[in-house]
């Protein structure tokens, strides 16, 4: 170490020892930026480890390292990390606040990492959170948040900032909702003793902003550690001709840079790169022991006599990985279906393990196996299956799909595989009462966008041909189109005959509607007579049949798109009511169980007749 970084400290440290301190955002720090697909990522990698490792209480997972400069007494300005130190505090409020729903006692451990007492250089004994952030954009949200006083939703979200804090917040519920729900508390509490006792950081401690400036220079050198990629590089070079080492050392590095240019975790991609290429017993296998994987399957994976082969395998595989993150196929065609999966995952890739199993099929076989793998990819998530489940799911399935062919043959598999599961996790049944209540609190915005535009997509197709712009979603998913309430949320006068519960109805699938956006803006918040001329122009079916029937002087195929709907009548003096909204709620998850093939295996051109009389 040279002289002028004597003063840097570096140190793995625990969650639950981290946050034993006090930490600021200084002013000069850009605002906290973390978007859904971040918090989503952070909290899935570090379940998938404690869903591995609880039976473990030795296991570590690092999620990263941060830098801080030194202050006042157990109080430091972070100068890199604030994203994920600011993460962590919203996930504790939300664990604190999810617990308390369900009954729970304050949890003392938890409560301290939120906040505690310390004292001032005048020996006054003060209450401070862990967390505090300087910049003004942050109007004392994390402040609020850590009261658990108030209601965070209702916080003013004038700012990017508030606003992305507030989303992590509410990301971060639901994600404790989605996995812990029928659990209840006893593996809450579990996983908040994996996440503060086996999650560890690497604070790096400076007393100078220099010193934090000349660290990335000297950082391999403070103890990092090597991962299983970083082990498995080396494993290949160790065993490679020397005549061979340019071609595998650009060959690894166009590896890691594709990985990179689609970011994703290189640890993962080769995890499900594993999962999709070889049995696994037990379907199982942690990040940190893959390495020892391979190196006790090597006459299984040929590494070893053919270290630039296997390296070539791996880079083949990376190419189609990227390519399916991007909803194309192995040629990087397009793929309406990897598109519309793009817009369902989020920070889930668990059906990357089927896709990587699959890539060989030819083409009409494959797109039936994107088709498919949507559907049920959108069953497990709507009924709430943990994200565990998918991937042994999936790694146990692939041992069959690398064995598949032909069309024929992958029929054949689904009908081995898809349908029993179905059958087995009773999705059919818990998809339906799933969209019995279905509103907007019950998940991700971006995932309730995309229902509604498969639910537009699907009769659009039907009236206007698969070769219309029906065919992409992105019709649907855009900053041109937005979802309108048909109940408004805040109406200028309620005529509504269930006033006291206008609210919950406000929120149900049944009472939205995407909507172009200039039409949106017409519609405003009138009342429903007064956003009828508005739905009349959509060129969505779904929204136009809120004025009335979309058949009326159209071809054959607009009828038989009406066939799967019911309509107001634009000439009705009666308000929209409470049993008009249940009925359209009714009426979505019918076709929805049509457009995701819930309702049984049908022949593509195949149409449902969904029947209902509006008063």
């Amino acid at each position: 170490m040279s002289s002028g970084l004597q003063s840097i400290d570096a140190r793995d440290l625990a969650i639950s020892e981290l946050f034993n301190d006090f930490y600021v955002v200084p002013s000069y720090q850009r605002e906290y930026v973390w978007k859904t697909q971040q918090v989503e990522q952070l909290l899935a990698d570090i379940y998938y480890k404690f869903t591995y490792n609880n039976t473990s209480d030795s296991s570590e997972y690092f999620i990263g390292s941060i830098v801080v400069l030194a202050g006042a007494t157990q109080t430091y300005e972070i100068i890199d990390g604030q994203q994920r130190m600011t993460t962590l505090f919203i996930a504790f409020c939300a664990i604190r606040d999810h617990l308390k729903d369900q009954g729970q006692p304050p949890l003392i451990p938890l409560l301290n990492n939120i906040a505690s007492h310390s004292m001032n250089p005048n020996g006054e004994q003060i209450y401070r959170y862990r967390v505090s952030l300087q910049y003004e954009d942050s109007r004392d949200i994390l402040e609020s948040m850590g009261t658990g006083d108030s209601d965070i939703s209702l916080f003013p979200q004038h700012t990017r900032s508030v606003a992305n804090i507030v989303n992590a917040y509410d990301v971060t519920r639901k994600f404790l909702e989605d996995e812990f729900g029928k659990d209840g508390p006893n593996e809450v509490l579990k996983f908040f003793a994996f996440l503060t006792n086996s999650v560890k950081l690497i604070r790096i401690k400076t007393t100078s902003i220099a010193d934090a400036l000349k660290l990335f220079e000297t950082i391999n050198d403070r103890g990092v550690r090597l991962t299983s990629m970083d082990l498995l590089k080396n494993l290949l070079f160790m065993h490679a001709m020397q005549k061979d080492f340019d071609a595998l050392k650009d060959t690894w590095k166009d590896l890691i840079n594709t990985l990179y240019k689609a970011k994703e975790n290189p640890l993962r991609f080769l995890r499900y790169y594993i999962f999709a290429s070889y049995d696994v017993p037990g379907d199982r296998l942690e990040e940190e022991d893959i390495y020892r994987w391979l190196l006790q399957n090597e006459i299984k994976v040929g590494y070893k006599s053919n270290p630039i082969g296997f390296a070539r395998q791996l880079l083949e595989s990376a190419h189609a990985y990227a390519y399916f993150l991007k909803g194309k196929n192995v040629d990087g065609s397009p793929n309406r279906y990897l598109d519309n999966i793009r817009y369902l995952s989020g920070a889930a890739r668990q059906h990357l393990i089927l896709l990587l199993a699959g890539r060989h099929l030819p083409n009409d076989a494959f797109e039936l196996l994107t088709q498919q793998l949507e559907n049920l990819f959108f069953a497990y998530i709507i009924a709430h299956e943990p994200t565990r489940e998918f991937e042994r799911t999936f790694a146990h399935w692939s041992t069959e799909l690398r064995k598949t062919h032909s069309y024929a043959e992958l029929e054949t598999f689904i009908a081995e595989s898809f349908e029993p599961a179905k059958k087995e996790k009773d999705l059919t049944a818990r998809f339906q009462q799933a969209f019995q209540g279905l509103n907007e609190g019950s998940l991700q915005q971006y995932r309730l966008r995309y229902i509604l535009a498969k639910l537009a997509q699907y009769v659009d197709e039907i009236a206007k041909g698969s070769n219309s712009s029906a065919k992409e979603l992105k019709t649907y998913i855009n900053g041109d189109v937005e979802i309108e309430h048909i109940l408004p949320k805040n109406p200028t006068q309620i005529e509504f005959d269930k006033q006291n519960e206008y609210e919950r109805y406000v929120h149900l699938l049944g009472n939205l509607v995407l909507l172009e956006k200039p039409l949106n803006i017409i519609a405003g918040n009138k009342t429903f007579q007064g956003k009828q001329p508005a739905y009349e122009q959509s060129d969505f079916q779904l929204a136009k049949s809120l004025y009335g029937d979309i058949s009326m002087g159209k071809d054959n195929s607009y009828k038989r798109a009406a066939e799967h709907l019911t309509f107001f009548s634009c000439l009705t003096s009666q308000g929209l009511t409470s049993q008009d909204i249940e009925r359209r709620q009714q009426m979505l998850g019918s076709l929805a169980e049509k457009v995701w093939k819930m309702d049984g295996p049908k022949d593509s051109g195949e149409m449902g007749v969904i029947t209902a009389n509006w008063p």
